[in-house]
């Protein structure tokens, strides 16, 4: 049972094998900087859809190096309970994931640095332009602060903390361990690869041991990427992550670079189990190195 694991958020082309799409309706989000180009959006048949196409872009543990190709997926295929080896079949579960938790971090990035220089200039006594003030204000919506930075430093102080990546290793990680590597009921009937819920009946799917009397469903997303945004956004915003956002303010202070194998002791109240649940998210980053994946970057 989860604990706190929803908060409400108010060329790839491979021909004959995968469906490409637009992404304008719902899967990549509207930056507060604009429009930006959307990549392709992908619907693998199966598994072999996958490795396909990761081996037409040379894209593969061995070739991170060369940048990760960046794509959305509608959804998963619906056979990687089939892949035969064990290794493979996490393979291509992490290199189909990792794309769109780079694009959201590096959004992330984005928003950090367009937050630092404008209160580097407000701090230094520079007057703001109206676009500065404005996407202050926006990026202060987004991650649910309530006051204006732009009038308190702690207000800016708290806002920062919040808008920051989060590890590769970690994302994928718990991602693996909260649909069974992509093959979980959730993961392929509602695109949900985090166990987030939603209490607006009708709209998700009833889990099957759900507790006589209890009203909470499987939140739906219309994509992949929509399931993994909206986790990232969870964990930069409810209050259940507090204590992950000050170890990762901390370590930016000091200059040490953001771990997922140590970013996961914040995940304590994602799950019932507690202490039991990190141990295992730790595991996973460990066993399969994932924590090699802090250099990934996408391909221009």
């Amino acid at each position: 049972m989860k604990l706190f694991p929803f908060l409400p958020i108010h060329g790839l082309l491979l021909a004959g094998v995968l469906s490409l799409g637009s992404c304008t309706e719902g899967g990549q989000p509207r930056s507060v900087f604009g429009d930006e180009p959307n990549p392709p959006v992908l619907s693998p048949a199966s598994h072999e859809d996958l490795s396909a196409l990761f081996s037409l872009h040379d894209y593969g543990w061995n070739t991170l190096n060369n940048g990760v190709p960046p794509f959305i997926l509608n959804t998963l295929p619906t056979d990687l309970d089939r892949v035969p080896e064990i290794s493979k079949k996490k393979s291509i579960f992490f290199l189909s994931i990792l794309p769109m938790v780079l694009m959201i971090n590096e959004e992330i990035s984005q928003e950090r640095a367009t937050l630092l220089a404008i209160f580097d200039r407000l701090e230094g006594g520079e007057s703001l332009s109206p676009e500065d003030r404005k996407v202050a204000v926006e990026l202060a919506k987004k991650y649910r602060i309530e006051k204006n930075p732009l009038t308190s430093a702690r207000t800016r102080e708290a806002l920062l903390k919040r808008v920051d990546i989060i590890p590769p290793s970690m994302v994928l990680a718990q991602a693996a361990n909260e649909s069974a590597y992509g093959t979980s009921r959730f993961a392929l009937m509602a695109n949900n690869l985090f166990g987030e819920w939603t209490f607006i009946p009708g709209t998700g799917l009833v889990p099957m041991n759900r507790p006589e009397g209890e009203s909470y469903e499987v939140r739906r997303f219309r994509t992949v990427y929509d399931s993994v945004q909206s986790y990232i956004a969870n964990l930069n915003t409810h209050w259940a992550y507090k204590s992950l956002r000050n170890k990762r303010a901390k370590m930016r202070r000091e200059g040490v670079p953001l771990r997922g194998v140590d970013l996961a002791e914040g995940l304590l109240l994602y799950s019932t189990r507690g202490e039991a649940y990190v141990e295992d998210i730790q595991s996973i980053i460990r066993k399969n190195r994932l924590s090699r994946l802090s250099a990934a970057a996408l391909r221009n």
